[in-house]
């Protein structure tokens, strides 16, 4: 007589081992390890400059965000191809629309990207260089995880 097992063990019984990511793939999930990382730095040059009231609910949403970003790229790194399509569409897409939101707003409504940059003080300069890093690690991830190779490494682990 078989041993009773519960349906999700013996899904994850069957599931195949998809072996170790590729180099894209672990690529993607530095990425996005760095792509959050530029995200709390941001926030915590944001909190120095705002008003202490109404901070703590921002702080939350980012706080509930970056932990779900890790924990989902951690998921990816490991062959679920669910994760991959969740950091696409929320961070690749979402989240890259909210980054760009407010300087295309900026352009759009008539500013001048020379004269923003002549005013920018040294702090408005360390945050557009981690924006730039947030951005191009964001897109750079979402590209790797389409990669021939990881494209493979996911097809495995389905």
């Amino acid at each position: 007589m078989m041993p009773a097992t519960s349906i999700p063990a013996r899904r994850a019984a069957e599931r195949r081992d998809p072996g170790p990511p590729p180099a894209a793939v672990r690529a993607a999930f530095a990425l996005w390890v760095t792509a959050v990382a530029a995200g709390a730095f941001e926030t915590a040059l944001m909190v120095g400059r705002a008003p202490a009231a109404g901070i703590g609910a921002g702080l939350a949403v980012r706080l509930a965000v970056f932990s779900a970003a890790v924990l989902v790229a951690l998921r990816m790194r490991r062959g679920a191809g669910w994760a991959r399509i969740s950091l696409a569409i929320g961070l690749g897409i979402l989240g890259t629309a909210s980054l760009v939101v407010e300087p295309l707003g900026y352009l759009l409504d008539g500013g001048s990207l020379s004269a923003a940059l002549a005013r920018a003080d040294a702090l408005e300069w360390v945050f557009g260089v981690s924006r730039t890093v947030h951005l191009a690690a964001v897109l750079t991830a979402v590209v790797l995880m389409f990669r021939p190779a990881a494209n493979r490494y996911f097809r495995r682990s389905a």
